[in-house]
Order: C-alpha cells, then structure tokens, then sequence
C-alpha cells in the first residue's frame, strides 16, 4: 500500500553500493536491452561524484520500488554539453543561457511498474528538487504521449526541444524539459512532508 512508503535519501557511497538494486527498478521500468545495463551502472557511478549530487530511494517493505538523482549541471558534462550545443545550433540560445546557466540536472527519475500512478514520482520529484540552490531544474524523458511527459508538464516543465537524439541513440528522440525551482505543486500534495509517505533522511 502507498502508506507502507518511504523515502529515503542516500548519500553518493550507499548510492553506488545500491545501484544494482536500482537497476533492477529501472530494467522493469524502461526494458532496456540488457547489454545497455553494465553501462547505464557505470554512468550511475559516474554521476554519485558529481557536484551537488542528490539521490532518493523509495522503499516498500524494504524493497526498492522506484529511485530518483540528480546534480548541479555544469559545462564538461556530457549531457549539459549535447543540449547546450543543440540549443545553440537551433537558433535557442537565449533559452540555453535561461535553463542551462544554473540548472539542477535530473537524471533518473524511475518507478517500477507495481507502483506506478500512485504519486511515487512525483514525490520523489518535488522531493529531489526541494531547497535546491539552483535557479532550474533540466530533464530528458521519452518523446510521446507518456505518464512522465504529463507529471514533468504539471510540475512546471515545459519544453526546450521536442526531438533531440543524443549520439549513440540515433533512433531514440528525447524531449528536453525545464522549469523554474521551486517546481509548481499543480493541486497534488504539498511537496516536502506529503501524508501519504514516510521521509527518512
């Protein structure tokens, strides 16, 4: 039941001691082939040293049901480096100075299928981007009609580019979404210490 939920945030260590179970969320989620698997663990390992890391687990009978980081995104970085470029290269840089001077850069935010549309995500979003320092919060999601495009766009987001494919996904087109911190609550639950869930720092 969603009341047995909790949030718990890991420091970079117990995140990366976690990542294979954190896998396991997001192969249910995302079907990804499984020789991608050894490498999205490594990019996951990467991130936990980034500056401003921050990463959430939710948790159901200690089991791990969906997981959600982010960092401070900066020039360097590869994903920052891709958008910013396309940005430029489309004639958008003022939306790149906007989005991409200062921005929280979410880069997972997963929940596995048997607790899907039971406010997980977005409780791990707002929760992810709560008291963040940065002016903006940047994403990449599927492009498509999907449940994340709908919680991206109640929270705030709004689109940059609508079909971006990022070099070594020639025929997987992205959405880039970005929104102004604090994210906007759209009618759901308070962000921060919503009823329905437990938070353990």
């Amino acid at each position: 039941m969603v009341a047995d939920t909790e949030l718990r945030e890991l420091a970079p260590a117990a995140f990366t001691h976690a990542v294979p179970a954190l896998l396991e969320v997001y192969e249910a989620a995302m079907h990804p082939p499984t020789e991608q698997l050894p490498g999205r663990a490594s990019v996951m390992n990467g991130h936990a040293h980034y500056p401003g890391f921050r990463s959430l687990v939710a948790v159901r009978g200690e089991r791990p049901i969906g997981f959600a980081y982010g960092f401070h995104g900066q020039d360097g970085q590869w994903w920052h480096d891709v958008v910013t470029d396309a940005l430029h290269a489309r004639g958008r840089t003022r939306l790149a100075r906007r989005y991409l001077s200062d921005p929280l850069e979410i880069a997972e935010v997963h929940v596995h299928p048997d607790a899907q549309n039971q406010g997980v995500g977005r409780a791990m979003l707002h929760a992810l981007c709560e008291g963040r320092p940065e002016r903006t919060a940047v994403l990449s999601t599927r492009r498509g009609p999907t449940a994340a495009r709908h919680l991206y766009r109640s929270c705030g987001f709004t689109e940059l580019l609508a079909d971006l494919s990022f070099p070594g996904s020639p025929d997987q087109p992205f959405s880039i979404m970005a929104a102004r911190l604090p994210l906007r609550n759209s009618g759901a639950r308070p962000p921060g210490r919503s009823p329905w869930w437990r938070w353990t720092g």
